[in-house]
């Protein structure tokens, strides 16, 4: 192979899709890295970035198209930073999802004779989430055709309420339409949009930390259709009447909404959530169902945002555990205790930790509206509260289901000392699952891997593995 240098053009077969959504070329075993490719294209590519071992390219023609290509039914396509496996087949996208379970519990646990199981798909592949949050901007992205006008956009045409264009943290452009949430939900955001562009209040700006709407969070319950607007603005005095008027307006218009609560947050940090909320009307939560059980979630709780995909999950997570009803259940990082609930009629007791004390309010409130009486929980950091929980018993089963990070080093070591009859582990990153399976294999071995595809077009999924004691 001739020597690669940045800048340099190459034409490139790109054979897979890489653990991060990447696609993979390979010239003589060299490996080149690119973004927004499909697997079977023949492409033409420029190097942006050389290492000794591998190379970044961005790809400037389709050469020949894939047989695994589809057109993305979104016409945000290609500038959206979400969805950006929209062009490949469903099918093909759940083989390389499996395919990167097996690859992370090989390369990094060194666990690859485990057998990784069919990966389930979303039951929707589009109109999925129950959870979509959209920012404000003051300075919308423009077009390149936009951007190369003689004449300057006006400055009310600025105003943005959308989503963060594909690696740019700071550049939101508008959209109408977004293919992963409803269509009612599609209304109320560009009813919002509009309204507030009238209302003489601006839109925030990270650069100056200056103005006012800064997110637009809409939850929708899937199974009873109540849906949940959060508006999070920045203090003013004008804020309770600009957003009290746009709540009248929405109620007015909108039935499905069952409750809107306005948070405040001055924080330069771009998260959405506030730093107080009111509730403008309804009860501040919304209501979903999984199997028989009743949720109830408020605006900054976490829940599962493909419910229909969660349920199946935690269908997956009770077969698994293979309950007789005498068993003692820890439900780690248990969140407003979905899971724990879930199972709760299988098992003899469930004892979760959380460390945010708003979502343990959740599940106590979940547990009181399900008549659940077996399921206790507590707020705090879990590798500061699992020993002190480790004294009152050994569990027979422990859940658990981290954030993407995983679980903290002092938590597995726990574990291990209790040891458990089984581990059930629920993860939505497969480098970090494997990374905590290479240290519980010191003790357990590997009984069943079921990947799910809770999250169509993009490249994560989650995994849920059962960990046996070794006798």
């Amino acid at each position: 192979m001739e020597k690669i240098a940045k800048g340099q053009e190459t034409e490139l077969y790109v054979d897979k899709l890489a653990f991060g959504g990447m696609a993979v070329a390979r010239v003589d075993g060299f490996v080149f890295f690119l973004d927004r490719a499909v697997p079977g294209q023949i492409v033409r590519a420029r190097i942006t970035k050389k290492k000794k071992n591998y190379a970044e390219a961005r790809v400037l023609e389709v050469v020949s198209e894939s047989p695994h290509q589809v057109k993305a039914p979104c016409p945000h396509f290609g500038i959206c930073g979400g969805c950006h496996w929209q062009d490949i087949s469903y099918p093909v996208q759940l083989h390389w999802k499996k395919s990167h379970v097996l690859e992370s519990l090989g390369h990094i646990a060194g666990i690859g004779e485990a057998e990784v199981l069919p990966i389930i798909a979303s039951p929707e592949p589009f109109r999925y989430r129950n959870k979509m949050e959209f920012t404000f901007s003051a300075r919308r992205w423009l077009s390149p055709e936009e951007f190369s006008r003689e004449e300057p956009p006006p400055a009310e045409s600025l105003f943005a309420l959308g989503l963060h264009v594909r690696g740019l943290f700071d550049k939101v452009f508008t959209i109408d339409s977004c293919c992963l949430q409803s269509e009612t939900a599609n209304a109320i955001l560009r009813d919002v949009r509009d309204w507030a562009r009238n209302s003489g209040l601006p839109a925030y700006t990270i650069r100056s930390h200056e103005g006012f709407w800064r997110f637009l969070v809409i939850r929708e319950a899937r199974r009873t259709g109540e849906m949940l607007v959060h508006l999070i603005t920045s203090g003013t005095p004008k804020a309770d009447s600009a957003v009290e008027d746009l709540g009248a307006r929405l109620g007015s218009l909108y039935p499905q909404i069952t409750t809107l609560v306005h948070s405040i947050s001055d924080k330069k940090s771009q998260v959405a959530a506030g730093d107080s909320s009111r509730v403008l009307f309804g009860t501040g939560r919304i209501e979903e169902r999984l199997g028989d059980l009743r949720f109830r979630i408020s605006s900054h709780s976490f829940f599962q945002t493909n419910s229909l995909g969660a349920e199946m999950l935690y269908d997956t997570v009770a077969e698994l555990g293979e309950f007789d009803g005498s068993e003692k259940v820890w439900d780690l990082y248990c969140g407003t205790g979905s899971i724990g609930i879930y199972i709760a009629s299988r098992v003899k007791e469930v004892f979760g930790i959380e460390l945010i004390e708003d979502a343990v309010e959740d599940a106590r409130e979940n547990c009181r509206i399900n008549s659940i009486r077996n399921c206790s929980f507590l707020a705090g950091d879990l590798k500061d509260v699992i020993r002190e929980a480790s004294q009152e018993g050994r569990p027979d089963v422990v859940i658990t289901d981290p954030p993407r990070a995983g679980m903290h080093p002092k938590v597995v070591k726990t574990l291990l000392e209790v040891a458990p009859r089984k581990i059930i582990a629920v993860s939505c990153n497969p480098a970090s699952l494997a990374r905590d399976a290479a240290l519980l294999t010191e003790a357990y071995e590997i009984g069943a891997v079921q990947p799910f595809d809770l999250f169509p077009h993009t490249p994560h999924l989650e995994c849920v593995v059962r960990f046996d004691r070794k006798e």
